[in-house]
């Protein structure tokens, strides 16, 4: 009878992971994945938890963090990323390798700064992976989110409860998830069916979502091209955002969003507007106001598309082929992750791009303290960094822009 027993559960899991069930064959799935993929009911290295790893993000990292730079991984083992040499993970959310990144440079003569790896990013905290809390800011920036206490779930729900039904609207029951609700690829899901939320992350807890530290009252619209932890040497990565990205990262960060706060911020969840739209779609880099609405999409300064929670509408979008590059309408919306990474990157602030210096490229050269160019090797413009480390904080992105490049805030406001 035992025999028996067991064959059934195998073939239930071979089925389970090898999608004979009809629903998706990844780990998560859209939803909660497998017990025993991070839980160990004998012999855990958490107590509290049971976990595989001694917490939380420890535990997802054996996983996420994985050599090799394949779909789900954004945390580059150390072994693989020393000493000029950057993380490899290319995903739209940056990889958390960065925070392990610290620079010392010269900017000015007579002046030497050390640009720590942890102002890079989210510093997540994972004991078994060398991870700490955020040594300068004991609260999150605007906010009283405790930094000894984040950890991956504190924006992702470990259980993936959140799920988004056959008319849009979202739930945590409603019907089973038969697959990922991330990805341009995604089906849609029938009535009694659903799909998950955007990368498991949280949701209105007025739906039991779960809170992870926080209570969050908003949702994140968005998807994914299906292959996204990719080189954008080529062909930009698209991830089409739509409604809530804001009000969901000001779960953490509500003084960065408060009109009633002291901390004069950038505005954001608002209308780009006639201005901004139209330098957007007009500017191609510094001194060349000479594009169009029709290509001028560019992946490391996104928008979001107005206030959108329409699932096709986003799937649509959601490209990595270069066949979407239409820039924004005047009702699309600035957002947070229009200037930065969700996890972390390689620059001060986790922003997208180089912020810390007056030229982001120099005689159209990324630069770096390798550069054969003596121009773009001078430390004024290489912030400590290699020519591979500068290129990868880009995501490979060619340098396309002004020969002598500034801040890309100027995709917006064209100051250059």
């Amino acid at each position: 009878m035992n025999t028996v027993k067991l064959s059934l559960i195998l073939i239930a899991a071979f089925a389970i992971t090898f999608g004979l069930s009809g629903v998706a064959g990844a780990f998560h799935a859209g939803g909660v994945a497998e017990c025993m993929g991070c839980h160990n009911i004998h012999d855990a290295k958490s107590a509290s938890s049971l976990l595989a790893g001694s917490d939380v993000s420890s535990t997802c990292i054996n996983c996420h963090g994985a050599a090799g730079a394949s779909s789900y991984h954004i945390v580059t083992p150390d072994a693989d990323m020393p000493a000029g040499s950057p993380p490899y993970n290319r995903t739209p959310g940056g990889d958390f390798g960065w925070l392990k990144k610290t620079y010392t440079y010269s900017p000015r003569t007579g002046t030497t700064v050390t640009e720590l790896g942890d102002t890079h990013g989210h510093n997540i905290v994972a004991a078994d992976f060398g991870y700490n809390a955020d040594g300068t800011n004991l609260t999150a920036p605007g906010g009283d989110m405790d930094a000894t206490q984040l950890s991956c779930n504190s924006c992702h729900d470990n259980h993936g409860k959140l799920r988004r039904l056959a008319d849009g609207t979202f739930s945590v029951s409603g019907g089973p998830i038969i697959a990922s609700g991330s990805y341009d690829t995604s089906v849609v899901p029938a009535t009694g069916q659903a799909v998950g939320a955007y990368r498991l992350l949280r949701g209105d807890a007025a739906q039991g979502a779960g809170t992870g530290g926080k209570v969050f009252t908003a949702v994140f619209n968005a998807v994914v091209p299906s292959t996204y932890n990719r080189t954008e040497a080529v062909t930009p990565t698209r991830v089409a955002y739509g409604k809530g990205i804001s009000d969901w990262c000001a779960t953490c960060h509500a003084d960065m969003h408060s009109a009633s706060s002291s901390k004069m911020t950038h505005p954001v969840n608002q209308g780009l507007g006639t201005s901004v739209t139209a330098n957007y779609n007009a500017y191609v880099g510094s001194g060349n106001m000479t594009g169009t609405s029709a290509t001028s999409f560019d992946s490391i300064v996104p928008f979001q598309m107005d206030n959108t929670t329409d699932f096709a509408t986003l799937k649509a979008k959601a490209v990595n082929n270069g066949s979407v590059s239409t820039g924004p309408a005047t009702s699309d919306r600035v957002m947070c992750l229009s200037c930065h990474r969700a996890h972390a990157s390689g620059w001060k602030h986790m922003t997208r791009w180089n912020n810390e210096g007056e030229l982001i490229a120099v005689e159209g050269l990324w630069p770096g303290t390798d550069s054969p160019n003596a121009t773009a090797a001078l430390a004024k413009w290489n912030l400590g960094r290699t020519v591979a480390e500068t290129t990868k904080a880009y995501n490979d992105k060619p340098m396309t822009y002004g020969s002598y490049q500034r801040s890309l805030c100027n995709k917006c406001h064209a100051k250059d």
